[in-house]
Formats: structure tokens, sequence, C-alpha cells
């Protein structure tokens, strides 16, 4: 999600792996430093990852998966992908975690059967018993072969209810679009169902209960699911069908907009920290913004950026090349002295289907056509995607949409003390109440309520 930075390792396609349930541990050198990292795994098979010492638990993981003897699982909000040997007793993997580019050893030790190790407090997180009725869903993307699967809540009586479907930020993401142990979209859904408004979240392709997943999926894909499930709201007699509206959070924001131009008819457009201008764009300036918070010098700062700025390049010339974008930003890489095997393993990630599509799109064309009521968040100290980057932009594409800058939040509208990616597992809110009030009142006066 994350949301996290846009950046996703591809999503691995063998089959989930629930005989490697319960709880791994293992220790990364980095920089001289010791740091653990807990792999959890539930018994259905699905993962997160926890970094004890970074004070980050729940990070979701995509995987793992056991093929021949071998371990893989990769962590897309922290860019990062593990590969090992899964020893003959079955207690140990012994592998590398590779995350920029850089592989690091590692040995995880099964410590426990079960997954067990405690989250930390989100006092956001709704709980039962609710106000209103909840469903678990199953809907149709006819064109591209696959079923989704989601939860959509409905406020008591029998409508028809106006609605709100909520599409997830970039990276593997469940239902809840589940980060650090928050999950952002229970809250919302619960916020808006209490006020009257029905609520449909879905997994993300190859998450949960959800089909597809593929390596040669883009975000061009992901909006027809969303445009999928809108059509399957309109089949239910309890929705009215003229007051369906899309939320989208930074990715989703991005396709919010794409659903609209390619007449998904939606009543009105919520984006938060989505994106007004090129994808490749946004990763320049996200380097920057990001590398400047990790402390490194000026001079870092700009060589990484120039070098991030060539790979983008690179990348947006061969959009429809994976070959060749695979040979252009590994010779980047090579020129500046990294082996060509490691500056292989390096751009696997950034020459993947999804990240060619999303460096080299434009979301003006598809801002600039809406024609429904829009209201666009941004949160000052996104460091992701950038308020001041990115705001004026969408003002002049969209005069009409309203557009609120909050000066204190992070990319996941959360109350922040620098922004900085960090800081999102250690921040026990979810969600700011300012973000929650201002969109739950704005949905609910365009919805009638």
């Amino acid at each position: 999600m994350i949301l996290t930075s846009m950046i996703a390792v591809a999503a691995l396609q063998a089959a989930a792996a629930p005989q490697l349930a319960g709880q791994w541990d293992g220790v990364l050198s980095v920089g001289g430093q010791s740091l653990r990292i807990v792999l959890r795994v539930d018994a259905a098979g699905a993962a997160v990852v926890d970094s004890p010492d970074q004070g980050a638990n729940g990070i979701p993981a995509v995987g793992p998966t056991l093929e021949g003897g071998v371990v893989r699982f990769s962590v897309p909000a922290v860019h990062a992908a593990f590969e090992g040997a899964l020893s003959a007793d079955g207690r140990s993997i012994t592998g590398a975690l590779t995350q920029g580019g850089t592989a690091m050893p590692v040995v995880l030790i099964r410590t426990a059967d079960t997954a067990s190790v405690a989250g930390p407090s989100r006092p956001q997180t709704p709980a039962a018993p609710f106000p209103y009725r909840s469903e678990d869903v199953t809907f149709a993307n006819a064109p591209a072969g696959i079923r989704l699967a989601g939860t959509l809540t409905l406020p008591p009586g029998d409508g028809p209810f106006p609605a709100a479907i909520l599409i997830t930020g970039s990276g593997a993401q469940d239902r809840d679009e589940t980060i650090f142990d928050h999950k952002p979209f229970l809250v919302w859904a619960d916020a808006l169902t209490r006020r009257g408004v029905a609520v449909l979240r879905y997994d993300d392709r190859g998450v949960g209960g959800s089909g597809g997943g593929t390596p040669a999926e883009t975000t061009a894909d992901f909006a027809t699911d969303a445009a999928a499930a809108m059509a399957y709201l309109r089949t239910r007699l309890e929705i009215d069908g003229r007051r369906i509206g899309l939320i989208g959070h930074s990715e989703g924001g991005l396709i919010a907009p794409m659903v609209a131009q390619a007449g998904g008819e939606p009543a009105w457009i919520v984006m938060l920290a989505g994106t007004a201008v090129p994808g490749g764009d946004i990763l320049v300036e996200q380097q920057r913004r990001l590398a400047t918070a990790a402390g490194l010098s000026p001079a870092q700062v700009e060589g990484g950026n120039a070098r991030q700025r060539a790979l983008m390049d690179a990348i947006a010339r061969n959009r429809d090349d994976p070959a060749a974008a695979e040979r252009e930003t590994v010779a980047l890489l090579v020129a500046e002295g990294m082996q060509e095997a490691q500056a292989k393993e390096a751009v696997r990630p950034i020459v993947s289907a999804w990240y060619r599509w999303f460096v080299s799109h434009d979301p003006a064309p598809a801002l600039a056509a809406v024609h429904v009521p829009m209201l666009a968040i941004y949160g000052g100290k996104d460091l992701q995607v950038p308020a001041d980057q990115n705001a004026p932009v969408l003002a002049r594409l969209q005069p009409a949409a309203g557009i609120v800058v909050l000066p204190q939040l992070n990319h996941l509208m959360q109350t922040a003390e620098t922004g900085a990616p960090a800081e999102y597992a250690t921040i026990e809110e979810t969600i700011a109440p300012e973000v929650l009030r201002t969109v739950v009142d704005w949905v609910a006066a365009r919805s009638g309520l």
C-alpha cells in the first residue's frame, strides 16, 4: 500500500504454503548493526513480517511459497524479497533478503508452530458489535476472467443506500488495506456505514479470496476491477446505482478517474494522496524526499536523484519492451560500478509490467475528463505523493474540485512528526480524525444524507 512507496516487488506466483505456518525468526546484518526479522505465517498460508528493532509489525507479505524446497516471499511495502532453502527437518530456511539491490544473508529459524507475536496498539480499529450489517461477497471481472472477494457493509434498513467503493494503494493489499497492523479501509468502512453509506472493499488480485495476481497486470487492469465492483453494486437491490462513488488511496486515487473516463459513471470521487503528475516524476521526487529524510548528505541526495531520473527515463522510453528496459537500466548501474549480476537483480522489480506502466503514465487526461464532484486530500508531510507537487497540478486540471492540504499528515493520512515511512508503524492513529470528518461529511452531503 503501501502505499507506501509506489515501487512494488513483483508478486510471487507459486502456490501458497500453509505448511510453513508458524513464526520464523532471523537476524540481518545491516551497516554493521544487527536487526531482527520475524516472519509470521497463519494456518492458511498468509503472512506478515515484523522488524521489532524498528518498531514495525504486521507488514503484509506476498507469499510465502514453497516450490522444490525453495521458499520465497516478497514485502512490497519495503521493496524487499526473500529466497531461501528449507532444511530437511523443516525447522530452518537459509537464504537472503534482497532490498534496494543489496542481498543480505539470513537464516530464519522456526520458533513456534503458530504465529503469535502480539501487534501494536491500534485504538481506531473497529470492534464488534456493529450497528450495521456486514456481508462477505464475491463478484466477477468477466473480461479478466477472475473473481474478486470483498466485504459489503450495509446500514440498517432496506435502502436503497448510497455506496462507496474503496480502492487500495500500490502493492498487494487486502480488503482492509492492512499495513503495520493498521486497517485503514476497515476504519473508513465503519465510519461511512455508520453515516448511512454502504461500503464495498475488496482484496486486490492474488490476495485473500481474489483471483489473478500475475506479473503481467498493471494499474490499467486494476481499474477494470474497480469498474467490476461498481457493476456488481448496481445489481444489489439495497444499493442506489445512481449514488455510487469511489474513494481511492494513493494508486487507488489514480484509478478512480480512470474508471470515470472509461464510462463507469461514479456519482463522485475522493482521492486520498492521489497522483496528478506522471509516475516517473512521482518516483524521482519521492526518492529525493525520502533520501533527505533519511539524513543523506546533499551530494548523496543529488547523486541518487540523478540516478533515479536516468532509470525512470530509461523505463519510460521502453514502456512496451521489457528486454530493452532491462538492458538500459542494467547498463546504467554497471556504469556506476555495480556488478552485472547484482544490477540485473536490482532492476528486476522496476522492469516489471506494473512499474513500466506506472512510470510512463500521465494521469492528466483522465483527471481532466472527470465531470463529477471531486474531493482530494493531501498530507503536507507526505514524502511519497508530495502535496506541493500534485495539488497545484490537480487544481489546474480540475478547478471545481475541493482540494484540501492538511499540513501535519503523512501518506497514510496519519498525524505525523516527519512524514517518513519509518513512522508509519510507530503512530497509533490509523487515520487522522480531521480526515475522517472531512471525507465522511463531504460524501454524506453528496449522497443526500
